[in-house]
């Protein structure tokens, strides 16, 4: 029987649901835990001129495929000119516009979208595609905050050769969509996404957070264990010999670069992976309290419920879709 190509997107688990996968780097682990996943993919062409308000809370991506593109976010503008993108993470409000509209800025509307070139009425007017993220919005906040409104990627520049093919095939995927388009159109999605965040934590104006700190030679391999082995009480010293680094400099250096101590980061990243848990398998919680590294139950309820505003039980249901009255 011949399978959609979609079925072979994402292979079933087999194992111990609660066995945490050791192959996964920091970077890819904290990705894995907000849950990230390309979402949709619209190609816009409005009529210039325009300007579009994009409200906040839609964490995003534009490409300019052609024309120069202004964005607007938090007081700032930005030039997009051909084959440029735009990463939103936090899901700012902006507007796009082009030239000066005798209107204010208003919404994305259906008229805006083009599939082909050839149904414009001018080939050559500003276009763009525009690609929507999802995520587990109660872990994504507090890691995703580290990032700017905007990180602005220029196209043709250094270590930037995988922009435009990616650009390309975003195009041919929308314009002549075949079977398993919404699943290519997600992965190309999140690859643009750990492109982005690459290419900004390699600038040297990069902030203090968890991206830096993933990508850091040093404590790079330290999270990287520690996302491994949630289980684990991690003394400090063992971490700071991992870092090749004493005790106080270990320390020092992991709470400048992550903005909280790696006794409160083990913790953090513990009770995220419960959460993860917990809305992906139907273990007990008891089972998960102890997968994560809590004796006591009643304690990891304490601890999980500090960290996101509710108990574990009701932060599983608040996933399961509600049965038909």
């Amino acid at each position: 029987m011949t399978k959609d190509p979609v079925y072979f997107a994402d292979q079933p688990i087999v194992g111990d649901p609660l066995a945490q996968d050791t192959t996964l780097d920091a970077l890819s682990d904290i990705l894995h835990t907000v849950r990230l996943r390309g979402d949709r993919l619209i190609r816009c062409a409005p009529p210039a001129p325009f300007s579009i308000g994009l409200p906040g809370g839609i964490r995003l991506l534009h490409i300019a495929e052609r024309g120069d593109l202004e964005l607007r976010v938090g007081g700032r503008s930005y030039t997009l000119r051909d084959g440029d993108m735009a990463l939103l993470a936090r899901g700012d409000p902006h507007v796009i516009s082009v030239g000066t509209p005798s209107v204010p800025a208003r919404g994305l509307t259906a008229a805006d979208s083009v599939r082909r070139v050839t149904e414009l009425a001018d080939p050559a007017a500003p276009r763009w595609v525009t690609g929507t993220f999802g995520v587990e919005e109660a872990i994504a906040d507090p890691l995703l905050s580290v990032l700017p409104p905007v990180v602005l990627i220029r196209a043709g520049g250094d270590d930037r050769d995988w922009l435009t093919p990616s650009l390309h095939l975003l195009v041919v995927e929308i314009t002549d969509a075949r079977p398993g388009a919404a699943v290519m159109i997600s992965r190309i999605l999140d690859l643009l996404f750990i492109h982005a965040l690459r290419a900004w934590s390699a600038d040297d104006t990069t902030a203090p957070g968890w991206l830096t700190a993933a990508l850091d030679p040093a404590l790079g391999p330290v999270l990287t264990r520690i996302h491994n082995n949630p289980d684990r009480a991690w003394p400090i010293a063992e971490l700071a010999a991992e870092a090749a680094m004493s005790r106080s400099t270990f320390t020092d250096r992991f709470t400048r670069l992550l903005g909280q101590s790696p006794g409160a980061y083990v913790t953090d990243r513990r009770l995220e992976h419960a959460a993860r848990l917990l809305g992906s398998t139907a273990e007990p919680v008891g089972r998960i309290a102890g997968a994560v590294g809590y004796h006591s139950e009643a304690a990891f309820n304490r601890a999980f419920h500090r960290r996101f505003g509710m108990p574990p039980l009701r932060w599983r249901k608040r996933g399961q879709p509600k049965t038909a009255p």
